[in-house]
């Protein structure tokens, strides 16, 4: 249970938001960012945004951030925490990118300048089918044939937390810390030597289950639950995917999988966006579940 863990799961949509999701915390949030955002972009201060993004007409798709915020000179930061594997999870990224290029938008005279977008997505799995490859921080823009920048105002940064495989003793960079931090946080009962930086003592407290209210003790073990339940149906089905050797069986047994999650999502009263964004399936298919 979660009352016997000292500090909360990251993961977890409420542990994730009560971190990084609160103007009390911002601070984290910003220095997590200038941990994972290119040298030549760190932040002084942002403000938190609407989430929930709404398309230009009523029959247009919206989407639902986990966090999205806006630099002092503009900038557009999407932070997004993946539990997951998903159906088409680089096209939903570049999906999402588009709400805050159209919001820029002004009417009238404008001469379509931009401010820049990062999309932040922190996975707690690897997309790469590549085994061989074990990158914990991608960076990914545009370029043309030569490989050059074409385009530097828009970022995507994908972090595989499976890949970082470092211990306590191995830690040097404060981005090393933060890579720890999201990935042993549940499993420590003190303070780790190696982590005596005032923002981390400030993390600690924050993520500290004893000192929540009732309330939030509820809405944590809610989350945690929704947590293991996804993760241990989407580890499962993978496990049996592999197993099964044939093109025809893992296409089953994706189809199966994500029936079961939007199954397990809706019996937790998710919202159906949320539902399609981890399924991939249509609204029509999950109403009738």
């Amino acid at each position: 249970m979660a009352l016997q863990d000292k500090y909360i799961n990251p993961f977890t949509d409420f542990g994730f938001k009560k971190l990084f999701g609160s103007e009390p915390n911002k601070d984290l949030l910003i220095d997590f960012l200038n941990q994972v955002l290119p040298g030549k972009h760190q932040i002084k201060d942002l403000s938190y945004a609407s989430t929930e993004k709404l398309g230009n007409t009523e029959t247009d798709r919206g989407a639902i951030f986990d966090l999205y915020c806006i630099g002092e000179n503009g900038e557009r930061f999407i932070v997004e925490m993946q539990k997951a594997k998903q159906n088409f999870f680089k096209d939903r990224s570049v999906y999402y990118t588009s709400f805050p290029i159209q919001e820029q938008a002004k009417k009238g005279d404008w001469n379509y300048q931009l401010a820049a977008i990062y999309m932040v997505g922190v996975l707690d799995f690897t997309f790469s089918e590549d085994e061989a490859e074990q990158e914990v921080r991608h960076e990914v823009q545009l370029k043309d044939q030569n490989c050059q920048v074409f385009y530097d105002k828009l970022t995507y940064i994908y972090l595989e937390m499976p890949n970082f495989r470092k211990a306590e003793a191995e830690l040097q960079t404060n981005f090393d810390k933060w890579m720890y931090i999201l990935q042993q946080l549940p499993n420590l009962q003190n303070r780790p030597q190696a982590l005596q930086e005032r923002i981390f003592q400030k993390l600690f407290e924050a993520a500290e289950i004893a000192k929540f209210t009732p309330e939030e003790k509820n809405k944590y073990e809610e989350s945690l639950k929704y947590y293991r339940d996804l993760k241990n149906v989407v580890d499962t089905s993978f496990d049996d995917g592999k197993a099964e050797g044939k093109v025809e069986g893992k296409v089953e047994g994706k189809d199966e999988r994500n029936m079961e999650i939007a199954r397990q999502m809706k019996s937790d009263g998710e919202p159906v966006e949320k539902i399609i964004r981890y399924t991939g399936l249509s609204k029509e298919a999950i109403d009738n579940i």
